[in-house]
């Protein structure tokens, strides 16, 4: 299957293995002009469209049963421009080959999530983000965009041409059309260095403020069953470069991190029994290490071991309270949990259903080992969660609707009329559109 989703007789299923759809056809578009062909075609059939990427997604946001659009032959990069500081590149652009070629050109994001896999529109459809003081989501990057509409037509739009759409289509939801590329900030290559050290899990509560605000990127893992954490410091340096020692990152980062660690997995789920004890020597065998290399290299890691999320948006200021309720939930259930829980943070932004919109945000994951029974422990977590105001990940399992979403969203409506607007047919419609937007 590859690390992307895969079609077998037809039949599309995504990442995590959670989602499984049969389009009707399957389009591969190689210009905007065949993209627009497509959707005019799908209308006139009166089927949905759906573009999908690389199927990371765990919710069911790209499964179709109409035209499935693959965007694999939409990317690379459209135009550079370093005077304005921006890329534009073609919306099927995985996020690994982005950041290689901005690397080449001695160019970088300022910030991304720890997974690259994904294509380009595929990221910020869903909102995916990294962790950061005063950067977090792919999103919030982003000067302007291109979208084939539902009536065909393509429409570009930035803060200054139909802000409007800007506002609501960075985190698009693929429910206002097809996002055909993307112009994101960029600014000139630059160093990190990455500080990564275990933490006693009360330390990291009574000192969390404090640690969010001394460093540009932090992020911590706890290891539930246990009262450690891992942390991680990403920031600024001015140099040398250190990257990690290959053999030593491959034993980190590929033994224990994948290798081991999918052992670990098997043994738990076999016997759920011994999962506190697995635990408590995971987590003490991640010793304390630092590096220097370019950004993508600090904050993206490869993940070989399947698995499937849950990650919910708390106001910051709420996350200690809500962190130690899912500890105290966890300890005192039957659970056995062997993936750790992943806290990174964002400042606030102005985009219309971002996870972040309008707060200052912390986001708590939750894992489970793909063919694990996840839904006792992802129940319980969401209740913790949404007690909070939490605002799901779209692109993570969630049970939330509409009726939700308005309550947690104060633009919500903004974007639902907008969508009525761009799309009053529905042709982007699927199941999880019409629970997450109502009808």
């Amino acid at each position: 299957m590859g690390s992307t989703a895969s079609a077998r007789n037809g039949t599309w299923r995504n990442w995590g293995g959670t989602v499984a759809a049969r389009p009707v056809r399957e389009v591969t578009p190689a210009s905007v002009d065949e993209l627009t062909a497509a959707v005019r075609r799908a209308a006139e059939d009166g089927l949905p469209v759906k573009p999908v990427g690389s199927g990371h997604s765990f919710t069911s946001i790209a499964a179709t049963d109409g035209v499935l659009i693959r965007p694999h032959l939409l990317t690379g990069i459209r135009d550079i421009d370093r005077t304005g500081g921006t890329v534009t590149a073609e919306a099927g652009t995985p996020l690994k080959r982005l950041n290689v070629a901005l690397a080449r050109e001695g160019l970088s994001l300022t910030n991304m999530g720890d997974i690259m896999e994904q294509t380009v529109s595929g990221a910020i459809s869903t909102g995916t983000h990294g962790t950061g003081r005063d950067s977090a989501s792919i999103a919030a990057q982003i000067r302007g965009l291109e979208l084939v509409t539902a009536d065909g037509s393509v429409l570009t739009c930035s803060e200054k041409e139909n802000p409007d759409v800007f506002a609501a289509a960075r985190i698009g939801l693929g429910a206002l059309g097809v996002v055909t590329a993307v112009t994101f900030a960029v600014e000139p290559v630059f160093l990190l260095t990455a500080r990564e050290e275990p933490m006693p899990f009360d330390r990291v509560c009574a000192e969390f403020d404090q640690l969010h605000a001394e460093n540009e990127h932090f992020e911590f893992y706890w290891f539930p069953h246990t009262g450690n954490t891992n942390t991680k410091r990403n920031n600024r340096s001015a140099g040398p470069e250190r990257p990690v020692p290959q053999v030593k990152g491959w034993f980190e980062d590929e033994f224990l991190s994948n290798g081991v660690f999918q052992v670990a997995n098997w043994v738990g789920r076999a016997a759920p029994g011994t999962i506190p004890a697995i635990a408590r020597i995971s987590s003490k065998a991640l010793s304390a290490r630092t590096y220097t290399d370019i950004p993508y290299k600090v904050f993206t890691s490869p993940r070989r071991v399947r698995f499937v999320e849950m990650e919910y948006a708390v106001p910051r200021e709420a996350l200690v309270e809500t962190l130690r309720e899912l500890k105290a939930m966890i300890d005192r259930s039957p659970l056995r949990v062997s993936f750790p829980v992943e806290v990174r943070t964002a400042p606030a932004d102005d985009i219309t259903l971002s996870t972040a919109s309008g707060r200052d945000t912390a986001y708590i994951a939750v894992h489970m080992f793909k063919g694990t029974p996840y839904q006792g422990y992802f129940t319980a977590a969401e209740r913790i969660f949404t007690a909070h105001e939490g605002r799901p990940h779209w692109g993570k399992i969630h049970t939330r609707d509409a009726g939700y979403f308005s309550r947690v969203y104060p633009r919500f409506e903004e974007f639902t009329a907008l969508r009525d607007r761009l799309d009053p047919e529905r042709r982007f419609r699927n199941d999880y559109l019409r629970r997450v937007l109502g009808t």
